[in-house]
Protein backbone atom coordinates (compact mmCIF):
# COMPACT_ATOMS: atom_id res chain seq x y z
CA UNK A 1 0.00 0.00 0.00
CA UNK A 2 1.73 3.38 -0.84
CA UNK A 3 1.17 6.10 2.30
CA UNK A 4 2.72 8.76 0.36
CA UNK A 5 0.28 11.30 -1.21
CA UNK A 6 2.75 12.60 -3.52
CA UNK A 7 2.56 8.89 -4.96
CA UNK A 8 -0.36 7.45 -4.28
CA UNK A 9 -2.97 6.80 -6.91
CA UNK A 10 -5.07 9.33 -5.91
CA UNK A 11 -7.04 11.94 -8.76
CA UNK A 12 -5.37 15.57 -8.98
CA UNK A 13 -8.07 17.30 -6.97
CA UNK A 14 -6.93 15.34 -3.86
CA UNK A 15 -3.11 15.37 -4.62
CA UNK A 16 -3.43 19.49 -4.75
CA UNK A 17 -4.86 19.45 -1.72
CA UNK A 18 -2.74 17.41 0.40
CA UNK A 19 -0.37 19.41 -0.75
CA UNK A 20 -1.49 22.64 0.25
CA UNK A 21 -2.26 21.27 3.78
CA UNK A 22 1.42 19.68 3.64
CA UNK A 23 2.48 23.35 3.35
CA UNK A 24 0.35 24.66 6.08
CA UNK A 25 1.63 22.42 8.11
CA UNK A 26 5.33 22.12 7.54
CA UNK A 27 5.86 25.54 5.97
CA UNK A 28 2.85 27.60 6.85
CA UNK A 29 5.16 31.30 6.61
CA UNK A 30 5.80 30.19 3.28
CA UNK A 31 2.31 29.40 2.14
CA UNK A 32 0.07 32.01 -0.26
CA UNK A 33 -2.48 32.59 -2.76
CA UNK A 34 -0.54 31.00 -5.01
CA UNK A 35 -1.10 27.35 -3.71
CA UNK A 36 -4.77 27.99 -2.84
CA UNK A 37 -4.96 29.25 -6.34
CA UNK A 38 -3.35 25.99 -7.53
CA UNK A 39 -5.76 23.65 -6.06
CA UNK A 40 -9.07 25.50 -7.56
CA UNK A 41 -6.96 24.84 -10.43
CA UNK A 42 -6.99 21.08 -9.92
CA UNK A 43 -10.91 21.81 -9.21
CA UNK A 44 -11.40 21.49 -5.63
CA UNK A 45 -13.60 24.78 -4.74
CA UNK A 46 -12.88 26.99 -2.05
CA UNK A 47 -15.73 25.69 0.17
CA UNK A 48 -14.08 22.28 -0.15
CA UNK A 49 -10.43 23.67 0.55
CA UNK A 50 -11.82 25.44 3.34
CA UNK A 51 -13.03 22.49 4.87
CA UNK A 52 -10.27 20.22 4.05
CA UNK A 53 -8.61 23.10 6.60
CA UNK A 54 -10.73 23.04 9.18
CA UNK A 55 -9.88 19.42 9.53
CA UNK A 56 -6.40 19.45 9.37
CA UNK A 57 -6.36 22.31 11.67
CA UNK A 58 -8.08 19.90 14.31
CA UNK A 59 -6.25 17.22 13.99
CA UNK A 60 -3.04 19.49 14.09
CA UNK A 61 -4.09 20.76 17.34
CA UNK A 62 -4.64 17.08 18.91
CA UNK A 63 -1.20 15.42 17.62
CA UNK A 64 0.22 18.71 19.52
CA UNK A 65 -1.94 18.24 22.89
CA UNK A 66 -1.02 14.65 22.52
CA UNK A 67 2.44 15.21 22.40
CA UNK A 68 2.85 17.70 25.23
CA UNK A 69 0.59 15.61 27.45
CA UNK A 70 2.12 12.73 26.59
CA UNK A 71 -2.02 11.22 25.30
CA UNK A 72 -1.39 7.30 25.00
CA UNK A 73 -2.70 5.82 21.78
CA UNK A 74 -5.40 3.27 22.30
CA UNK A 75 -4.90 -0.05 20.96
CA UNK A 76 -6.53 -1.58 18.29
CA UNK A 77 -8.55 -3.59 20.48
CA UNK A 78 -9.32 -1.13 22.24
CA UNK A 79 -10.64 1.05 19.48
CA UNK A 80 -13.21 -1.70 18.89
CA UNK A 81 -14.06 -2.14 22.54
CA UNK A 82 -14.69 2.21 22.57
CA UNK A 83 -16.67 2.12 18.84
CA UNK A 84 -18.79 -0.96 19.89
CA UNK A 85 -19.94 1.69 22.98
CA UNK A 86 -20.05 4.81 20.64
CA UNK A 87 -22.67 2.75 18.08
CA UNK A 88 -24.70 1.45 21.30
CA UNK A 89 -25.10 4.66 23.16
CA UNK A 90 -23.68 7.46 21.50
CA UNK A 91 -21.43 10.24 22.03
CA UNK A 92 -23.39 10.84 25.71
CA UNK A 93 -21.04 11.39 28.48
Amino acid sequence: MNTDWRTAPVGPALRATLGFLDKLVRTPDELGAADAEAVYAAGVTREALEHAIYVCVGFTMIVRLADTFGWAIPSADDFSAQAHALLKRGYIL
